[in-house]
């Protein structure tokens, strides 16, 4: 798949209006992505895989969503060819089996451009006018509450409500705090990221809508090799929350051999992958403590963005 096209397949449709979806991770949604009409409406820019925005119709309703066709997955050295769809679909069925809607419905299936991965798109949709050059971190603009999760501080030390993630070089020889959010949800979001062993947690990932977080772009993660590389350091080190034991608790239960969870991750990870999801897991209750980065693998990704 070329830069240019995704594919030898039908051109793109012009959205039409397109709303919001009220819950992106919900059981509703995620069947309508399996089951109904997938159109493609433009390619989402900058992205270093192809990235495609679209709709689907199921049983009148028009859903706008996202769509990663694996014909245009770039290669990447350390994990296998063709098969970042389907670890973010594993990614949605983790957060999903722990009872954590972090992450939009995701699901695998045929599309105009072939197989792929299809999630339901976080926040407002883009219209015909800006088709061409849709936004991928697009939230929802009427949050009330909507604060940014990360900032960089001319301190030595976080304010109250923040965690410190480290120093960052800001050119012309300063530097700045790198900080994020002591937020709820995303201290669920990094408990989450160690099970799945994330690769890339940046701060563009991180999307509001209604209130609410949700965590996009998991294609890699689970690696049987530690590659936990995320901006959400500011709770290493410190104790898990009785919420993140119970959650651990609940998914060592359904990652048990022919458990629904391990049931469903044969099906898109191999056998390696899922038993190093279960050593995880069980190395997070072990602990009972956030992790720490391990220093064989950079702790921070680049751009942080």
């Amino acid at each position: 798949m070329s830069d240019s096209e995704p594919g030898a397949a039908a051109e793109p449709q012009p959205p039409p209006r397109l709303d919001p979806v009220e819950d992106p991770s919900s059981e509703r949604v995620r069947t309508a992505l399996a089951q109904g009409e997938l159109t493609v409406h433009g390619r989402i820019p900058d992205a270093s895989n192809a990235v495609l925005f679209g709709s689907v119709a199921h049983e009148g309703a028009l859903l706008p969503c996202v769509y990663k066709p694996v014909e245009g997955e770039r290669p990447l050295w350390d994990f296998p060819e063709g098969d970042l769809a389907s670890r973010e679909v594993a990614a949605f069925e983790v957060a999903s089996a722990g009872g954590w809607p972090l992450v939009p419905a995701t699901v695998l299936r045929e599309g105009p451009y072939g197989r792929g991965m299809c999630q339901a798109w976080v926040g407002t949709p883009p219209t015909a006018d800006d088709a061409a050059d849709p936004d991928d971190d697009a939230t929802d603009d009427a949050d009330e509450d909507a604060q940014p999760f990360l900032a960089l501080v001319d301190s030595q030390e976080p304010e109250e409500g923040w965690k410190a993630v480290g120093f960052a070089d800001v050119g012309e020889g300063r530097t700045a705090l790198l900080v994020h959010a002591d937020h709820p949800e995303l201290r669920r979001l990094a408990v989450l990221d160690a099970v799945l062993n994330n690769a890339d947690r940046k701060g563009g990932h991180l999307l509001r809508h209604r209130g609410r977080l949700y965590a996009i772009d998991h294609g890699v993660t689970f690696h049987t090799d530690d590659k936990l590389r995320t901006l959400l350091w500011g709770w290493g080190g410190e104790e898990l929350t009785s919420e993140a034991v119970a959650v651990l608790g609940t998914l060592a239960a359904q990652l048990a051999e022919d458990g629904p969870l391990a049931r469903r991750l044969a099906g898109l990870l191999t056998a390696a992958e899922v038993e190093a999801v279960r050593k995880r897991v069980a190395a997070l209750r072990a602990s009972g403590r956030h992790p720490l980065p391990s220093g064989d693998w950079p702790a921070i990704p680049w751009p942080p963005v």
